[in-house]
């Protein structure tokens, strides 16, 4: 295990409890409880409409830059006939906006739409010049019957905005290309034909949110409106695009974007569907293996449950099975690859605990020195580049540091495949352009978001990077945002420890990022306590002041850790489906002894 120098990873120490501050106006309906107004207002939404937007207050595709220009691309290789070629991203989002993309371009008329994803150790991320030419044979042969006249397209979707060399030898293979993502630009633009994404500088789509599934959701929906328009649906039915929002909701989910009032239009459309049994026949396997109920599902269920065994496959294996679950018509065949992935995942997870282990190990074997030292590098020759992701996630988590974690391309590679998670405050694909600038050529490729990003680098180039990424974190951070906040939405009185309240806080979203979950805090005296599972606490509670009797949960709490009498807890309200009649228990987030401060 290689590391960033001693001190980066110096404890943050116990997190602070901030309570959400709100004012809730009038205007409310009555079926609106009070708490989940209270709940609402301190997220930014006054009003209902704001607060549970609906698809008829979608943002029209119409600001979205080269947004006439990729739907004319499209609707001209439907009308001719030509092949389309949609390529994607090896995660959830990029598998999901594949299946949007390849089933709504055949529900508009497309007769030639094929698609591929890059496999992440033989051609790492997006479109790249070696993934290009392995595309190569999908060129159709012009002489053969049913393809039309002229250049095939290739669709990017979830990436493609980095990918300059890679557009630029499709171009070269006699491809036309329309690249649709949501990652931030560089300073210029690749050499396709049109680029659609809400991010490009100038762009006036008022929602700088969308996930990549998102983006391909609006492109459709622009094209079908120019065939509308060209009288391309005189003699049927205008296809109903509404029937792909399941995926856009487990796409837009699990990428982790802001849920902001479009997103959250989206993604509640898409639970709709799935809660009633009408998702795609992929999905509603993915839902079953992973033993959630239909009818329950929630954004958090996508998050921890859907997403990652879709996840799973683009991270060990190939990110073909989880397309193919996805565009399966067929239950059978969806429930046999929703297996698949489900087996995958729980590799994964083994693969994951172990280099979580080997993290906290070496971590552990460093004296902490100057708190200051904020940026965490970390590297081990036997790490999968799979899940290098989760790694840094987990340890960001857990160090409340900006993390880097990095593995080898493969395992005879000289390169290294990164993957960066940051901390609020930290925009962390700009500390990357600043190493960048600084240091010409030794970040070999880099691109992603505010909080998360990846990039490759020369082997013998990690202690060089891990040393500047250091200096910049240090030069740009705020130590004060070095120490953990969690953010509360105050105490729950005791009338609201109930079922009518947890279900209205389950049902009352989707919570996600920029949106979060409700979660409260208060003090408990502890009645009672055990270990389940040998990793787990489980508590009886009773809030200060009340006689109250309330099952709680904390999650990875039970080793070592032996409760105070009492103790101040953040904590969620939730149904407890496994007691049912009724009862609810507290999901525990963060416990401390009463006046420990």
């Amino acid at each position: 295990m290689d590391s960033a120098p001693v001190g980066d990873a110096a404890p943050a120490g116990m997190p602070t409890i901030r309570r959400r501050d709100c004012e809730v106006g009038d205007g409310w309906p009555e079926s609106v409880p009070p708490l989940l107004r209270r709940i609402y207002a301190a997220r930014g939404a006054h009003d209902a409409d704001s607060a549970r937007p609906r698809l008829a207050r979608l943002l029209p595709p119409d600001a979205l830059t080269h947004i006439d220009a990729a739907t004319a691309l499209l609707a001209e290789a439907i009308a001719a006939g030509r092949r389309i070629l949609v390529v994607g991203d090896f995660d959830c989002d990029g598998a999901t906006a594949v299946a949007v993309a390849v089933r709504g371009l055949r529900m508009l008329g497309a007769a030639d739409v094929v698609h591929a994803v890059p496999n992440r150790v033989a051609h790492g991320y997006g479109l790249s010049p070696g993934l290009v030419q392995s595309l190569a044979p999908l060129l159709p042969d012009p002489g053969r019957p049913g393809v039309g006249p002229g250049q095939p397209l290739l669709v990017t979707v979830d990436h493609g905005i980095a990918c300059h060399a890679g557009v630029a030898a499709a171009k070269a293979q006699g491809w036309r290309v329309l690249v649709t993502d949501h990652h931030l630009p560089g300073d210029a633009l690749p050499p396709a034909d049109a680029v659609v994404n809400p991010n490009l500088a100038g762009d006036g789509f008022a929602s700088k949110a969308l996930a990549g599934v998102g983006v391909i959701f609006y492109v459709l929906l622009a094209l079908r409106r120019r065939m509308r328009e060209a009288g391309a649906f005189a003699d049927h039915v205008v296809p109903d695009l509404t029937t792909l929002l399941d995926l856009v909701a487990v796409g837009t989910v699990a990428d982790l974007v802001p849920l902001d009032a479009n997103n959250r239009a989206l993604v509640a459309a898409g639970l709709r569907r799935l809660r009633a049994g009408q998702g795609c026949a992929g999905l509603r396997a993915l839902i079953e293996v992973s033993g959630r109920e239909a009818a329950r599902l929630s954004a958090a269920d996508i998050g921890f449950a859907i997403g990652p065994r879709i996840n799973a496959a683009g991270r060990l294996e190939d990110m073909a099975i989880g397309i193919a679950c996805l565009l399966a018509d067929d239950i059978g065949q969806a429930r046999e690859l929703a297996g698949l992935l489900h087996t995958i995942n729980a590799e994964r997870r083994a693969v994951q605990q172990a280099m979580l282990d080997d993290a906290e190990a070496a971590l552990a074997r460093r004296p902490a020195v100057d708190p200051l030292h904020a940026g965490v590098c970390l590297f081990d020759a036997d790490w999968h580049p799979g899940v290098v992701g989760l790694v840094a996630s987990k340890m960001k988590d857990a160090l409340h540091r900006p993390v880097v974690a990095f593995a080898p391309a493969d395992p005879d590679s000289q390169q290294l495949r990164g993957s960066a998670r940051s901390i609020p405050g930290l925009h962390i694909r700009d500390v990357l352009a600043a190493v960048d600038s600084a240091h010409p050529g030794l970040i070999e490729r880099f691109g992603g978001h505010a909080m998360a990003a990846g990039l490759s680098l020369r082997r013998e180039a990690f202690d060089a990077f891990a040393d500047a990424f250091r200096q910049t974190v240090a030069a740009t951070l705020d130590p004060a945002l070095l120490r953990a906040e969690i953010v509360t939405d105050g105490a729950l009185a005791a009338a609201e420890f109930d079922i009518a309240h947890a279900l209205a806080l389950r049902d009352g979203g989707p919570w996600g990022q920029g949106f979060p979950e409700p979660l409260f805090d208060g003090e408990f005296d502890v009645l009672d306590w055990r270990v389940v599972g040998q990793r787990h606490l489980k508590l009886t509670l009773c809030p200060v002041g009340t006689r109250l009797r309330i099952d709680a949960i904390h999650f990875g709490a039970g080793q070592g850790v032996v409760p105070a009498a009492c103790e101040r807890i953040a904590y969620r309200l939730t149904p407890d489906d496994y007691r049912g009649n009724g009862a609810v228990q507290l999901v525990v987030e963060h416990r401390e002894p009463v006046n420990s401060r």
